[in-house]
């Protein structure tokens, strides 16, 4: 799946980001999901979450 739609990601599961730094590059951040901070049911580019460790990015992909 790739995280466009907020049904799809939950607090919990793992996923690939897309840090504000690294959408040139394209580089993913594997992380655990701690809040989800885009409130539409949909986003193209993404849904814009924080992981445990305090990062915050759109997910590109879900792993678990």
């Amino acid at each position: 799946m790739n995280g466009q739609n907020r049904k799809d990601v939950k607090p919990g599961l793992e996923v690939y980001i897309v840090l504000k730094k690294d959408q040139r590059s394209g580089e993913k951040t594997k992380g655990i999901v701690k809040d989800l901070l885009t409130n539409s049911s949909f986003h193209p580019h993404g849904i814009k979450v924080r992981l445990t460790d305090g990062q915050i990015g759109r997910v590109c992909e879900i792993i678990g």
